[in-house]
């Protein structure tokens, strides 16, 4: 038999899935997220808070509307 994971967005989502499992009495297990690692990559973290610090230090590119496409 297979494992299924389902990734809920958020609590309306998982309480829906969890009524859903409840209603058809399939054995399901909620485990609680409780490590304090990030969903995302660390590197791809550490890119986009130098990102925000440059933003911040108003280190960034303006261009105009007119000129994207030049």
């Amino acid at each position: 038999m297979e494992i299924i994971i389902v990734h809920p967005k958020n609590n309306e989502e998982q309480k829906v899935i969890k009524a859903f499992l409840e209603a058809l009495k399939i054995k399901f297990e909620n485990l609680k997220n409780t490590s304090n690692q990030s969903d995302y990559n660390p590197e791809f973290v550490a890119t986009m808070e130098r990102s925000i610090q440059n933003a911040k230090d108003g280190k960034v590119t303006r261009i105009k509307l007119d000129d994207i496409w030049k």
